[in-house]
């Protein structure tokens, strides 16, 4: 008896995956979430950015080896967009947005602390992914491919620390006992 090949025998390609499909989706909800900020309370936003942030991070690690990529995929959100989104995500969480951070790469250990904003955290994460996910949306495997090679080195590299860090913040506020309304 033959057997059906698997699903992702049809598009061989690694961006139709399903690592990636879960990660593009994940990051969707993610952006999505994030521009509706301003629907939520800060507490139903806290909670569900606490749910989130863990998910997404699974969902990067996830993400497959490749490639370097030479090329660099279009940006889409603009330095306004950005500033937007980090307007109302500090707006949002008010005087809850700032954590002393404790791990700063290449300061050494004991040295004054460093201030970090869980909404810079959470717009740089946005950036990157609303990005990949228009780039994701062109439907071209070669842009396709640039534009998730650019959003795992850029996890790896630059906002999944951001985003372990800022939810060590938001679980603070989450579990403490700060009144966050």
């Amino acid at each position: 008896m033959e057997q059906t090949p698997k699903n992702d025998s049809l598009f061989p390609d690694v961006v139709f995956s399903r690592n990636v499909i879960e990660f593009a989706t994940v990051a969707n909800e993610f952006c999505t979430f994030t521009e509706s900020v301003s629907d939520l309370t800060r507490k139903d936003f806290l909670g569900k950015l606490q749910k989130l942030l863990p998910l997404l991070y699974l969902k990067a690690s996830l993400l497959p080896e490749l490639d370097e990529e030479e090329d660099s995929p279009e940006k889409f959100v603009s330095e306004s967009d950005y500033n937007f989104i980090l307007r109302k995500l500090s707006s949002k969480l008010g005087e809850f947005d700032s954590y002393p951070e404790i791990f700063e790469p290449g300061t050494p250990l004991g040295e004054a602390n460093v201030e970090a904003n869980i909404s810079e955290n959470v717009a740089d994460i946005y950036q990157d992914l609303k990005d990949f996910i228009l780039s994701y949306r062109i439907g071209t495997v070669d842009v396709m491919r640039v534009a998730l090679w650019e959003c795992k080195n850029n996890f790896e590299q630059y906002w999944g620390q951001k985003l372990v860090n800022g939810l060590r913040a938001v679980h603070m506020l989450v579990y403490g006992n700060a009144n966050i309304e």
